[in-house]
């Protein structure tokens, strides 16, 4: 299967992985406007299945180091099936609290606390399972991305040209959802052999782990995002007729999109982490926040009439974002 060689092929794995998290919600501004978030999360978790599978059947089984997709699935414990398929649940409610918590309170108050929270528990866990990387370089790199979140939310607030009061909801949607979206990634590690070309038996590879944990996403939908659909904190509530009736090859093909691009950063999150180490990978892959921002700001042009001193803070949270990078991945080279 494929292994990264050197710890530099790792972290442009990781780079990769926080412009895939950081880009697949375009997927949904595309399909939102005629397409209700939770019928667009079915395809979505599609997706994430058929590019496990494709990386599985590819990458996962081609070369002579470590185990074949296949082969590893049928030597794995119940203990491993059990940890990934569980991350995949966890990471499934987390999303979509975090989703609903953007809809009801908005971006500049989900975010900062959502995945804030996400980022520094999620590094702290991942840090205490498998202490890869200097932990002062590490934990002072999530503190300035961290920073960099929190400017970017008081950009995001800036817009608004009213002064509204948070709704209590909001506010703890996103905090239960960062929490839980802190942890996700733990459960598939804790499944993952550490050495990718000799792994250890009743552990997975990554290819099997990810696999396994996107069947995790795609069964809990049945519980989680039924009670978004008929349920929903904002907005109508829709029915699985709406999604056979009312979504056509377009909207279902952006949807399966969103779930392959988020997927790819996944993988290769799981793929880089014998060289970056379970924390590095994650921290650096949840620098994310910052690269739906640069979509915001250049692509979909989010802060054009913004008012005076937002583009301060705009700049100083790129700055902030590309030296706690910097820190992260130097963490591993000392």
């Amino acid at each position: 299967m494929f292994i990264p060689e050197t710890y530099g092929l790792a972290v442009a794995l990781c780079l990769i992985t926080m412009l895939c998290w950081g880009s697949w919600a375009n997927t949904q501004k595309l399909a939102s406007r005629s397409w209700p978030f939770p019928l667009f999360y079915w395809d979505y978790s599609l997706g994430i299945i058929l590019l496990t599978l494709l990386f599985g059947f590819t990458l996962g089984s081609s070369g002579e180091a470590g185990r074949g997709f296949v082969e590893d699935l049928m030597q794995g414990d119940i203990s491993s099936f059990a940890s990934a398929f569980f991350g995949g649940i966890v990471f499934n409610i987390a999303n979509l609290m975090i989703v609903a918590a953007i809809d009801i309170a908005g971006m500049a108050v989900a975010f900062p606390i959502g995945i804030g929270i996400a980022l520094g528990l999620g590094v702290i866990v991942n840090y205490i399972a498998t202490p890869v990387g200097d932990p002062m370089l590490l934990f002072a790199g999530v503190g300035m991305v961290a920073i960099a979140i929190i400017l970017d939310a008081f950009a995001y607030q800036k817009l608004s040209t009213e002064q509204k009061s948070t709704p209590v909801k909001g506010i703890l949607l996103s905090v239960v959802g960062g929490v839980l979206m802190g942890f996700f990634y733990r459960f598939v590690a804790a499944a993952v052999s550490t050495d990718f070309t000799t792994p250890e038996i009743g552990l997975f590879t990554p290819y099997s782990a990810v696999f396994v944990f996107s069947i995790g996403i795609f069964m809990s939908n049945f519980l989680w995002n039924s009670f978004f659909m008929y349920r929903p904190f904002k907005g109508n509530a829709v029915t699985y007729r709406d999604y056979f009736l009312d979504g056509d090859l377009k909207l279902h093909l952006i949807g399966l999109l969103g779930g392959i691009i988020w997927c790819v950063g996944m993988s290769f999150s799981m793929i880089a982490s014998e060289k970056a180490g379970f924390a590095i990978s994650y921290g650096l892959g949840q620098g994310a926040t910052l690269v739906a921002a640069v979509w915001g700001v250049f692509i979909w042009k989010e802060f054009k009439n913004a008012p005076r001193g937002t583009n301060l803070l705009i700049g100083l949270m790129f700055l902030f974002f590309f030296f706690g990078l910097a820190l992260i991945i130097l963490s591993r080279l000392t």
